[in-house]
């Protein structure tokens, strides 16, 4: 009897958005309850399939934060390993505008609240954050690191595969 090689495993990363907004001083954070936790993070989730990146980091911060938001540069990505169960995170980290707030928009399952926090604050807080790229994304704004939206290609603007 002859033996079939196992398959392969695939690598597949899983792809997130995270918006970087700042009013003054200030960002926008949403507190949510993680495996019975209460974390802080920058309003940020997962990429659905077929969705465009900067449609899904609009939509994420609607639905987290009730805050309509108008991306204006890519600050970049930033790969993270969850300790926990090994599997890496590739975390498309934007710059965006806070432009109107929808105080009757429903948040997301397990959002506490959206709130706004200087640095300092959130620095102070660093036991609770998401993961380290909470402060990550904060400081490569605050050190001036913006890229033009364009540098992030578009489904189907890349021609054949």
């Amino acid at each position: 009897m002859v033996q079939q090689p196992l398959a392969e495993s695939v690598w597949r990363p899983r792809v997130t958005v995270a918006a970087v907004v700042a009013r003054g001083d200030r960002f926008l954070m949403v507190e949510e309850t993680i495996r019975g936790a209460l974390c802080l993070n920058q309003p940020a989730g997962h990429l659905e399939s077929g969705e465009e990146i900067v449609d899904a980091l609009v939509r994420e911060t609607r639905e987290e934060t009730g805050w309509q938001v108008m991306p204006r540069h890519f600050i970049g990505v930033m790969p993270w390993l969850n300790p926990r169960h090994g599997d890496v995170t590739l975390r498309f980290a934007f710059a965006a505008e806070a432009l109107r707030h929808d105080a009757s928009q429903p948040l997301d399952a397990g959002i506490v609240r959206a709130l706004w926090m200087t640095r300092a604050e959130i620095a102070a807080q660093s036991p609770r954050l998401r993961t380290s790229l909470v402060l990550s994304s904060i400081d490569a704004w605050l050190g001036g690191q913006r890229l033009p939206l364009a540098t992030i290609g578009r489904l189907g603007a890349t021609g054949r595969g």
